[in-house]
């Protein structure tokens, strides 16, 4: 059958995938999400704060409207930039309502962290460094208004281009820069001091 032919080249392949899904192959749609779903799930994730259970059920609802709405896909961009628009719509579109129900929203990063006490071992020493590296990166980055966000995970996580995160965001790649810039500013000044523990060896 076509669709288990390796996948050496993702743009025909997608191509042809996505025409079976908008003539209601299952397995097709099964195969397209095989292919993204660690995609949408990852800026989710990091939108998101590090939240896991609202990430997984951000994929799920992307690829439920991708299911519903694969019909309106036109083939005149890449199939890749309209799932980045559906995943970043359903990401804003769910912050938008959680801010709504719930005035007082938890504080990121809420969770406990600790380093196992006096006795740690410098290989435990560093790794906990390195998770709260992680930690610190992800709440920034989660902190940021969703429009300078997404920009950051686009060019940052996915590796887009101008052109291409412009694409998915509909808006000029002036206006890239211009958010990737404030992006840039504003997690300079929140991580700050990782580079000054890094330095001192704190």
């Amino acid at each position: 059958m076509e669709l288990t032919v390796a996948v050496t080249d993702e743009r025909p392949v997608d191509t042809r995938v996505v025409a079976s899904c908008q003539q209601g192959d299952r397995e097709a749609f099964r195969l397209l999400f095989e292919t993204h779903k660690d995609k949408v799930y990852s800026i989710a994730l990091y939108f998101f704060g590090g939240d896991a259970a609202l990430a997984s059920d951000i994929t799920q609802q992307v690829f439920l409207k991708l299911f519903t709405r694969i019909g309106q896909f036109r083939h005149q961009s890449e199939f890749t930039t309209w799932l980045y628009r559906l995943t970043t719509n359903t990401c804003i579109d769910e912050q938008r309502r959680r801010r709504r129900f719930s005035p007082l929203p938890d504080a990121l990063g809420e969770t406990p962290r600790g380093h196992g006490g006096a006795s740690a071992t410098p290989a435990a020493e560093a790794r906990f460094m390195r998770l709260e590296i992680a930690d610190s990166v992800r709440d920034a980055i989660g902190s940021l208004k969703p429009k300078l966000r997404i920009a950051i995970l686009l060019k940052y996580f996915e590796e887009l281009s101008y052109e291409e995160i412009a694409a998915v965001l509909n808006c000029s790649k002036g206006t890239v820069a211009s958010r990737l810039n404030r992006g840039h500013r504003i997690l300079a000044q929140r991580l700050g001091h990782l580079r000054a523990n890094v330095l001192s060896g704190d």
